[in-house]
């Protein structure tokens, strides 16, 4: 390390794309700390997102017998009234575990902790506001990442109070469930909460102005989860655009006026705002680096991570879309290496999507629609969950797998999932993605039985049937 500079790399953030890019760096003997404002680690990802909310799944998953009610019927039921603190219990207990494993992976690699806010000075220094004795200090660095993640956005004209109004970050402060709540946001946080209160016998109720869920998804597996949510008698209002909100009381307590520009109006019990989240930049003081951010508070990048200095570097949620933890860990390990000339090859167009609605969504590679937009001739190969005996055996009988593929060489193109454990099951498509492979290879593999793998074998077939071979 240059003398000029206290650190080879400072990192703002210590979410999953700041640990990475911090330890990728502390591997290289580089001299290395992360900057967290807050006095834990682990950022949103640990302490009130991915990690919260996926953990709050599975307890719903569990405690509503969801997975049973297949084989036991619709009242079946693990727990009779189930409360906010049932389902928190699991939670914290992960939350917990989460932020030591952070904090002992960052510590064994040798990288510096440091509980403050960080604003810049200039391009090569922060200045350090420190949390616990409010002092402050400037610290220089030959690099920095920026990996301050994002938090809900919230319009100033909606009366947020945390309990009858509140966003996605609210969840887990929530003292009781609601009978009935209104998601107002149909993107992947919102679709994620309504199915789980839905799961949970709350009557929900998804509005969103855009014609369809998730547009980025593949058609067919956004049709087929805009099914399920109906079965689960989650009302939709796509198409439908939200012009205010008032708290008001009546007979039966505090509740919510939604009005739509239609002129329709929602009353309800309480309302989850999620119409996406903002970049926490806004105290970094940019433009004494030489850098703004949108009005999302998101900063642009190019292909290495590198924003327009070329020694600062963002990654994660506050460069917006995905904006997943799986993707935001490689950002910032990829950033890391570009820094300090370390070999490494991402490749971002085969990174994996996880969606954990329930059903729960995976996806790897171009969808259906921008295949085609791109005029790309494709064909396709399904499998049903209910054709396979694993599927029967774990009672999801509405599950599929689709593969697509190459007309020409049957090379595999993209694999997308809606079920029971699409996030896992991807990862088998994602390798042979990776080499390039045919669905031929799911013809000639053998998989183990009775597993749900077995569906890229019975999708691969279907294919290959379609080509009439």
């Amino acid at each position: 390390m240059s003398a000029e500079f206290d650190y080879d790399l400072l990192v703002i953030g210590s979410g999953p794309a700041g640990q990475k890019a911090a330890i990728q760096a502390a591997k290289a003997d580089k001299r290395v700390a992360v900057i967290e404002r807050k006095t834990v680690v682990g950022g949103v990802s640990v302490n009130t997102g991915t990690i919260p909310s996926k953990t709050l799944r599975e307890a719903v998953l569990y405690l509503s017998g969801y997975r049973e009610r297949n084989f036991y019927g619709a009242s079946y039921t693990v727990k009779q009234n189930i409360t906010m603190e049932d389902l928190l219990v699991r939670t914290d207990q992960v939350i917990r575990h989460e932020i030591d494993v952070t904090r002992h992976q960052l510590m064994r690699n040798r990288v510096e902790l440091i509980s403050a806010h960080a604003s810049f000075v200039d391009p090569h220094t922060l200045k350090l506001d420190f949390v616990d004795n409010r002092t402050t200090r400037n610290v220089t660095a030959r690099y920095i990442v920026i990996a301050v993640g994002t938090e809900a956005t919230e319009d100033p004209h909606i009366p947020f109070d945390g309990k009858s109004v509140f966003t996605s970050d609210d969840i887990l402060k929530l003292d009781r469930l609601p009978r009935n709540l209104t998601v107002i946001g149909a993107g992947v946080i919102g679709c994620e909460y309504a199915s789980m209160f839905a799961a949970l016998g709350v009557r929900v109720t998804l509005v969103d102005k855009r014609p369809r869920l998730l547009p980025f998804v593949d058609e067919e597996i956004a049709d087929a989860l805009t099914y399920q949510l109906r079965e689960n008698r989650v009302t939709m209002r796509l198409g439908e655009e939200v012009s205010g909100i008032e708290r008001i009381y009546d007979e039966n307590g505090p509740r919510v006026r939604i009005l739509l520009a239609s002129g329709k109006q929602i009353i309800t019990e309480k309302a989850l705002y999620s119409i996406g989240r903002t970049g926490n930049t806004s105290k970094l003081n940019l433009p004494a680096a030489g850098l703004e951010a949108d009005d999302r508070g998101r900063i642009k990048v190019n292909s290495n991570y590198q924003t327009d200095v070329p020694h600062i570097y963002a990654v994660g949620d506050v460069i917006g879309f995905p904006s997943l933890a799986s993707t935001s860990m490689e950002q910032g390990r990829a950033a890391a290496c570009h820094a300090f000339g370390i070999n490494s090859r991402a490749v971002p167009e085969l990174f994996p999507y996880g969606i954990y609605t329930i059903p729960e969504i995976s996806m790897v590679g171009r969808n259906e629609e921008e295949l085609t937009k791109a005029g790309i001739p494709y064909e396709i190969g399904k499998a049903r969950y209910r054709e396979i005996a694993r599927g029967q055996i774990l009672g999801d009988s509405t599950g599929l797998l689709k593969l697509i593929f190459s007309p020409e060489d049957r090379k595999l193109l993209a694999v997308h999932i809606i079920g029971e454990g699409a996030s896992d099951l991807v990862h088998i498509g994602q390798a042979v993605l990776a080499h390039g492979g045919k669905i031929d290879y799911f013809i000639d593999a053998v998989f183990n039985y009775p597993t749900l793998a077995e569906c890229y074998k019975t999708a691969a077939f279907d294919g290959i049937n379609r080509l009439g071979v």
